[in-house]
């Protein structure tokens, strides 16, 4: 009976060494596979009989048996490449992919834009993460998509001016059929009409007493409506006023009304914004101010814009989709999603690169990139599997001995049984 049961012994060894090979080939089959995790066999033993019940020792085992496979979710070695799409994870987490069986789950970073627009993988699945309007990230998962390639035109609303005075000059009266002769300091700079339209506005700027200056915001005529060319037409005004000390005591606006030729919308206002003064309760440092060195603008911003088409993508660490437009502005778009899970083991695979939740895994965690130990995103970049081909032939050899001894258990316990019978002779 001993014998039969090696023989019993032996073939498990053989059907367990055989399943571990076929680990060990997957494993090396998918050494090139983008986000591959590379799998280990864990044999058991089987339930043994004990020679003096289960107070004593004395066992006979029954032989091993695969009993898991742990898949090794070891990090990957990351390559560079020249696709703004391509994505890989740096540390802990998982994209989220619309799949045919629900949320999947990969490791795979391929990814690309449809003829919809939608960052789709390699099998046309498409890719969640977090939508951004007006500037802000909203929680809201959706299929990550450049719904709109095109960004419409904003009409300038601000000008903010960081600029000094030359206080050492002696008034003048202003007179804008002379403008250049009848100011101290003149700026030029450009805004938008609500068309989106390019305009030239220039500042001039006189003094008109000690600590007292007005400013004329003045274009000229081929872009004022109902204008003549060569001459200037004043659309915004005011007057300035410091203290002792050289700081912005007091703006007043006196006119505002910007309006552009060729059918843009009249009345436009922009406001001039020199700086919060004292009276608004600034400090006066952060305004335009009134010192004995020659008249300089340091700095002017305002906030429009023509329209403009989509020039190019990028991602960050965080996982944020930048979009850089042919007019200069950029906008964030959408943030990639990360899924993190208790117990990644436990996920199951759905080939192509997939898997999916199970009750061992537990509910996924969604979050973004850098958030609550996710990784970091590296944009033009792919995650490497992470097979080691050495390990693996290491293995493939171990397995090949152990298979060829449990076949030697086998041909023993044959040899045995072929001498039990010989002794009927």
């Amino acid at each position: 009976m001993s014998i039969m049961r090696s023989f019993n012994i032996g073939i498990t060894g053989l059907a367990a060494n055989g399943q571990s090979m076929s680990i060990t080939g997957d494993n090396i089959a998918n050494a090139g596979t983008t986000g591959f995790k590379a799998s280990r066999a864990e044999f058991q033993d089987i339930l043994a009989v004990s020679l003096k019940g289960v107070a004593a020792g004395g066992q006979i085992g029954a032989g091993t048996r695969l009993g898991h496979v742990k898949v090794l979710h070891g990090q990957g070695d990351v390559t560079r490449t020249d696709s703004n799409t391509d994505l890989a994870i740096n540390g802990e987490g998982f994209f989220i992919v619309d799949a045919p069986f629900g949320s999947g789950y990969t490791r795979d970073g391929s990814f690309h834009f449809n003829k919809s627009g939608e960052l789709v993988t390699g099998d046309r699945y498409k890719v969640l993460g977090f939508e951004y309007r007006d500037g802000k990230k909203t929680t809201l998962l959706k299929p990550i998509s450049l719904t709109n390639a095109n960004i419409q035109a904003k009409a300038t609303k601000e000008i903010e001016l960081s600029m000094n005075l030359d206080t050492r000059v002696k008034p003048l009266e202003f007179d804008s059929r002379d403008a250049e002769a009848t100011s101290h300091f003149s700026s030029g700079l450009a805004v938008y009409d609500n068309l989106g339209t390019q305009r030239l506005v220039t500042l001039y700027f006189n003094k008109i007493e000690d600590n007292q200056w007005e400013y004329h915001a003045m274009v000229d005529g081929t872009d004022a409506a109902d204008g003549k060319k060569g001459e200037l037409v004043e659309m915004g005004a005011g007057r300035l006023q410091f203290d002792d000390n050289g700081l912005l005591k007091e703006e007043i606006e006196s006119k505002n009304s910007f309006n552009f030729s060729d059918g843009a919308r009249p009345g436009q206002k922009i406001k001039i914004n020199f700086g919060k003064s004292l009276t608004e309760g600034g400090d006066g440092l952060r305004a335009i101010t009134q010192y004995g060195i020659k008249s300089n603008v340091a700095r002017h911003t305002q906030n429009g814009f023509s329209a403009g088409t989509l020039a190019n993508l990028a991602f960050d660490d965080k996982g944020v989709m930048t979009a850089a437009y042919t007019n200069g502005e950029l906008r964030e778009i959408a943030q990639v999603a990360l899924a993190k899970f208790e117990d990644k083991e436990g996920l199951f695979k759905m080939g192509k690169n997939l898997y999916k939740r199970t009750r061992t895994s537990g509910q996924a965690a969604v979050g973004g990139p850098e958030e609550a130990g996710r990784g970091e995103i590296l944009s033009k970049s792919l995650e490497l599997s992470n097979v080691d081909l050495a390990k693996e032939f290491v293995a493939l050899m171990t397995q090949s001995r152990n298979f060829k001894a449990n076949g030697k258990v086998i041909t023993t316990a044959d040899e045995m049984a072929q001498e039990v019978l010989t002794l009927k002779r």
